[in-house]
């Protein structure tokens, strides 16, 4: 979920605001009134888990601040889902119920050994007590966030050294946070281990290093990080609260699990592990503590859909390769399991709970993938099939399959994807007009802009809310300046997102009528915050990000080749520019090359980053260059800024 530049979004630090949103319509307030009908509410087995072991709330209500004073991490702004008598109109009362859940936050006991702290992030930091010390799972997203849970784990617990780091896999939120715990110089003197899958450190740096841009606009999206929390705003990611906003960091593993049945004593404790690459991360790691009889199942089981495609953008998942790493750990582990815990939500307890709830995990992710199948192979396309699909109620009414983050809808697309691609195969949507240009040729054949908003609020006292936002967005696309389609789109989105059970549509649908009717100016987000993070990123992968900001047409006209010597590292590389292309060649220079500049690691980094500005890095002494100067700053003049504001509710200005 959860990767290197889905952080961006919470490096743009501004203050959530929702000046206007429009009252629920009858047809809203009806639809989640029908959903206390529809679901077992009656069932509190997950209260009990949620709140079972509790030793101690977090310190401070919840809320942790950076040294410079500023909230990272409010838990107290979540206070509204905790009212014993809500009022629904504006939330679905199942996603309501899955807030009330995550909002129970502290220091947990397990079982025997084994600790969590909860409710202090987007995900949970999991403590296991060694021999000498303790071994930590997942140090969550900041480092702020990391240091206060394991300072309160320290508050009522022994204070032992930390003797390893366990990275489930390589999403953000579950290794951000280490140097919150633990010292670059802690693993270099050879105090820390840092265990990982294998895979990791190119899946935590790559994943999404390439679309960061991209990934990290949409995630405002998908996160609601313009949405002030509350019944008119942002309820939940589903997955958890929201992710803090403090400071990301990376210590690289020191050990690697490369093999499924591997075995590890850590710090005495015994640990079996079973790989699970390509499912909800590209590396993850399951494992079994027998001594224990506990299972870590990292993010495969959760207690909601989990995304087989994640909205901020993201290749498709695997389905049917998660239901069997599911299916392998209820198999290795099964018969001896008493407790199962994960990275998100809370633990189960009792053989028979835990495999009931590793079973109906396990084949919501394959019923997803077979079923689509089964309809693409009759010939269904993927908005079809994402129509058609229903989960039997065994699966649907079961609280931990609920679409509180995944759906139903957008997961049978991905699996659409994964097997087939964008394209449909009908030849009429192969070549389809861009969005603007269509826009303008459907409001024209349904009689101009006037007519279609007649018509749609019509539709819209109706209660049909998909039919007058597709509608509308074409008016909007056609005519961004429209204020009365922007408003009345804004009205309809929001009415979608009081209704819906998913807190990531709910987010996409309250963002995008913020929007309509405010328009969104801000700074690009500095990259500072994940700095640590791009510090580690290897050189080649530096290169090909570099490559991706190369404007190619304008480079087409200007081939060169640069000579670059790192030197702190004694690494040089050729850079080559031609065909609107660059390539990076390792452990070479050319003859040829217009320039020469020998510069250290860091400053290549702050170059390529815009920290730092080639005249001001000459000037310092911290660039030696041979050749032509003016050749470098056109070097360095052919790569593009992104702008991180792009429109995505109204057409590109």
């Amino acid at each position: 979920m959860k990767t290197l530049f889905y952080c961006l979004k919470t490096a743009i630090l501004l203050l959530p605001y929702l000046n206007y949103a429009s009252e629920p319509s009858t047809f809203t307030v009806s639809k989640n009134k029908t959903v206390l009908k529809q679901l077992p509410f009656d069932q509190q087995q997950d209260f009990e888990d949620a709140t079972r072991g509790l030793i101690a709330p977090l310190a401070d209500e919840g809320i942790v601040k950076n040294s410079e004073g500023r909230i990272v991490w409010d838990l107290k702004s979540y206070d509204f889902l905790k009212s014993s008598s809500p009022d629904f109109k504006t939330m679905n009362p199942s996603l309501y119920r899955q807030g009330q859940l995550l909002t129970q936050a502290g220091l947990f006991k397990v079982t025997e050994k084994i600790y969590q702290v909860r409710g202090a992030d987007l995900s949970n930091m999991t403590i296991i007590e060694g021999k000498e010390g303790i071994i930590v799972i997942d140090p969550l997203v900041s480092e702020e966030t990391a240091k206060a849970a394991i300072e309160l784990y320290f508050n009522h617990r022994p204070k032992v050294p930390i003797k390893a780091v366990i990275y489930s896999h390589s999403h953000v939120d579950h290794f951000g946070g280490v140097k919150g715990i633990i010292t670059q110089q802690d693993v270099n003197d050879k105090k820390v281990k840092v265990y990982a899958p294998k895979g990791f450190t190119d899946a935590a740096l790559d994943e999404n290093v390439m679309a960061g841009n991209v990934m990290g606009r949409r995630s405002v999206y998908m996160y609601g990080n313009l949405l002030k929390p509350g019944p008119l705003g942002q309820m939940t990611s589903g997955l958890g609260l929201t992710s803090s906003t403090g400071k990301i960091s990376l210590i690289l593993p020191t050990n690697l699990i490369r093999k499924t049945g591997e075995r590890k004593t850590i710090d005495g404790v015994k640990f079996v592990f079973l790989m699970a690459p390509g499912a909800e991360a590209p590396a993850e790691i399951i494992f079994y503590l027998p001594e224990l009889k506990a299972l870590g199942i990292a993010e495969e089981a959760n207690d909601t859909m989990h995304n087989l495609y994640s909205l901020r953008g993201a290749k498709p998942r695997d389905a049917r390769a998660w239901a069997k790493y599911l299916n392998q750990s209820i198999i290795m582990f099964g018969p001896q399991v008493e407790v199962v815990f994960g990275q998100h939500h809370w633990p189960k307890w009792g053989n028979a709970h835990v495999i009931d709830y590793l079973t109906k995990q396990r084949d919501l992710y394959k019923y997803i993938h077979d079923q689509t199948l089964r309809l693409a192979n009759q010939g269904y396309t993927m908005l079809e099939i994402a129509e058609i699909i229903k989960l039997p109620d065994s699966l649907a009414k079961a609280w931990e399959n609920r679409s509180y983050y995944g759906s139903l809808n957008h997961n049978a697309k991905a699996v659409y994807d994964f097997y087939l691609g964008w394209f449909d195969g009908n030849p009429s949507t192969l070549h389809q007009l861009p969005p603007v240009q269509a826009s303008k040729k459907y409001v024209e054949y349904m009689g101009g802009a006037e007519k279609v908003l007649e018509r749609a609020k019509q539709d819209f006292n109706r209660g049909e809310y998909r039919w007058v936002s597709q509608v509308l967005n074409h008016v909007v696309f056609a005519d961004p300046k429209n204020q009365d389609a922007r408003n009345l789109l804004a009205d309809t989105l929001e009415q979608m997102g009081y209704q819906d059970e998913n807190a990531t549509w709910r987010n996409f649908y309250l963002s995008g009528a913020l929007e309509l009717r405010q328009s969104v100016h801000r700074k690009n987000p500095s990259q500072l915050r994940i700095y640590d993070l791009l510090e580690a990123m290897p050189n080649e992968l530096l290169f090909d990000y570099l490559a991706i900001r190369l404007n190619g047409p304008r480079a087409d006209e200007q081939p060169m080749k640069i000579n670059i010597t790192l030197s702190d590292e004694g690494q040089k590389y050729l850079l080559e520019v031609n065909h609107g292309v660059l390539n990076a060649f390792s452990g070479k220079h050319a003859n040829d090359a217009l320039a020469s500049m020998t510069l250290s690691r860091l400053d290549l980094l702050n170059l390529a980053l815009e920290v730092e500005q080639l005249d001001q890095l000459i000037k310092d002494k911290k660039v030696i260059v041979e050749g032509s100067r003016e050749s470098l700053n056109d070097f360095f003049s052919l790569f593009d800024t992104f702008n991180f504001w792009f429109n995505i509710i109204e057409p590109q200005g």
